[in-house]
């Protein structure tokens, strides 16, 4: 194959292939088209109406601005109650611990390393008579 010119190739496929008429396709008026073009709303109407149509995007992006706000909050409280369960099973877990550790039986054998003993006897009773002027 030998380099050619490009309007070469392109006659010599010409001469090959048929001539094919090209038919201009007319694109379909969409609604909005339609209403603008054919008079039923008119450019200055339009133009008019723009402000409007400003506050409504306006209006719009904060609705969904608060929707995001809202969910994200929800997301929040929620993370925020599990944390609170979880909380409230470890204080009764350590509660349940420390009511089990300060049992007397349970101090005696924690002391019982350091030397010290339980009283098998009870405590004497002191008493104090007041004198009477």
């Amino acid at each position: 194959m030998t380099n050619r010119l490009r309007t070469e190739i392109e006659d010599e496929l010409e001469s090959v292939q048929p001539e094919v008429k090209e038919v201009k396709v007319e694109a379909p008026k969409g609604f909005f088209t339609t209403l603008l073009t054919e008079g039923v709303i008119s450019k200055e109407a339009a133009t008019e109406m723009m402000p409007f149509v400003i506050f409504l995007a306006m209006l719009g992006m904060a609705y969904i601005a608060n929707m995001h706000f809202a969910e994200k909050n929800i997301r929040n409280i929620d993370k925020l109650s599990k944390e609170v369960k979880e909380l409230s099973w470890d204080y009764k877990t350590l509660k349940a611990d420390l009511m089990l550790k300060s049992t007397q039986t349970e101090v005696a054998k924690q002391v019982d390393t350091l030397g010290l003993m339980e009283p098998i006897e009870p405590p004497n009773k002191i008493v104090v008579k007041s004198e009477e002027y």
